[in-house]
């Protein structure tokens, strides 16, 4: 006999929650807590200049590669993602897009993002279009980008900074007394960039010019990017961050290093080896201070960038045209962090994969370097960029937890280049409550909801707050 099960409400108050466990874990306990960002790419000028917005198009469009992508396979063109269509016409093809988006994480963080902050429950879609696009740009005007910090409970953000950066948008923030801590991360993936020795060059010179001096070897290169360190410092930064395809851990000696930063500078080609031992030197040094100062390191790994190179040519990088690789990790991690720990000079570290088929890998290398120094002193990273949706959420939880310790785990990040992602926050909460409620309704864990409930809060906030100290 067929029985007639009620359909839930699309995105309702228990969206992605199962049971009745998983909704008091949510409502009670995970809901509300505060937010640390401590990886994002916010751009600090805006929140230095307190922006607003003049249409949705520019706060949810402009640099959204994740929703370029998806119009691109929508058979959108691309003047409607980074050309020169009005902001209205590409709001209407990311309307047009979105129906065909079912099943993929945009959907869903569509229509939360309309939801929180503009309290918009429409389904998006070519028909609903223009409503939505007046009613969101209608509240704008009172949601400038420190007021949206503030209506998420952010209370802390790390955004992603370049060496030579001025850090002069950071100075501004914490000048006028913004109650959000809003922090520099040292990202130095350009100083260590040198397959393509002319764009090395020139950053090079841009280093020396921000250091004011001529840089002709490499002891003066490191003089200046260990200055830009501890301005950083200074500054308040307590986190590096790097993007790789693996970690480089390629023997070298110092001399050698030496040679091959001079065959850069006169561009003497360089062997395989040769490029290797140069990064692994300046992951190294890099490690080495992060260590000093006490910060914690970042590893983004496994990204297969500029995949099309007629695009790369045309719209530059970062525009939506990368993809997940297949680089081998385990035994270049190994390399790398064993050497620093056998030099008691490893940092606090952050492991992040793009190929979900590391996931067993990264929970078990962390479990490698944890010295009893601190909880959780080497993290597994959520899920980055492809993965930071439901099912790459729960592949990576579920990993951890098998292999580690979910509850020392310091929690979600955004990522993203809008000031409307937090709502991924809430995403990730959902998903980590419904996991616990399914287990202890199936008697997997105890009915214990004040402990699972503070282990809850801890991952969605507390464990970041003791981790990072800011």
């Amino acid at each position: 006999m067929l029985v007639d099960h009620p359909i839930k409400s699309f995105l309702d108050d228990d969206f992605l929650l199962k049971t009745d466990t998983a909704r008091r874990l949510y409502h009670d306990y995970a809901k509300a807590m505060p937010i640390i960002d401590y990886h994002c790419h916010l751009p600090p000028d805006q929140i230095a200049a307190d922006k607003r917005f003049e249409n949705l198009t520019q706060i949810w469009l402009y640099g959204d590669h994740y929703k370029w992508r998806a119009m691109r396979t929508n058979g959108i063109s691309e003047r409607y993602c980074t050309g020169d269509a009005s902001d209205y016409e590409k709001f209407e093809k990311w309307a047009e897009t979105v129906p065909y988006t079912m099943r993929n994480p945009l959907y869903h963080w569509t229509h939360m993002e309309l939801k929180n902050p503009f309290g918009v429950e429409t389904i998006l879609n070519p028909t609903t279009a223009r409503d939505v696009y007046d009613a969101c740009t209608e509240q704008l005007s009172g949601l400038s980008t420190r007021a949206l910090l503030r209506h998420f409970n952010v209370r802390s953000v790390c955004t992603t900074d370049d060496p030579t950066d001025s850090l002069e948008h950071h100075q501004k923030i914490a000048d006028d007394g913004f109650e959000i801590k809003v922090l520099p991360t040292f990202r130095p993936d350009k100083a260590m960039a040198i397959d393509d020795v002319p764009v090395f060059q020139a950053y090079v010179k841009r280093v020396g010019e921000v250091c004011n001096q001529e840089i002709r070897t490499l002891e003066a290169y490191l003089e200046c990017l260990k200055q830009r360190h501890d301005y950083f410092g200074q500054m308040g930064c307590r986190l590096s961050d790097h993007g790789l395809e693996t970690v480089y851990a390629e023997p070298y000696t110092d001399a050698a290093v030496r040679v091959i930063f001079q065959k850069l500078l006169f561009d003497v080609a360089l062997s395989k080896t040769e490029r290797l031992q140069f990064k692994s030197f300046m992951l190294d040094r890099f490690a080495e201070w992060d260590w000093e100062k006490g910060w914690t390191q970042q590893f983004h790994l496994g990204a297969l960038r500029n995949n099309n190179q007629r695009a790369l040519r045309t719209l530059g990088p970062d525009t939506g045209w990368d993809s997940i690789g297949d680089f081998p990790q385990a035994r270049p991690l190994a390399r790398f962090l064993g050497g620093l720990d056998n030099r008691d000079q490893l940092a606090k570290t952050i492991l992040y994969n793009l190929n979900p088929a590391d996931n067993e890998v990264i929970a078990t290398m962390i479990g490698n370097f944890n010295d009893g120094s601190t909880p959780g002193k080497i993290q597994f990273g959520s899920g980055w960029w492809f993965l930071d949706q439901k099912d790459g959420m729960e592949r990576q939880i579920n990993a951890l937890s098998n292999m580690g310790l979910l509850s020392r785990f310091v929690g979600m990040l955004t990522d993203s280049r809008s000031f409307l992602s937090y709502p991924r926050h809430e995403y990730f909460r959902r998903i980590l409550c419904n996991l616990f409620g399914n287990d202890i309704e199936n008697g997997e864990l105890p009915n214990d909801i004040d402990w699972i409930g503070k282990l809850v809060q801890d991952i969605c906030y507390r464990n970041a707050e003791r981790y990072f100290g800011f």
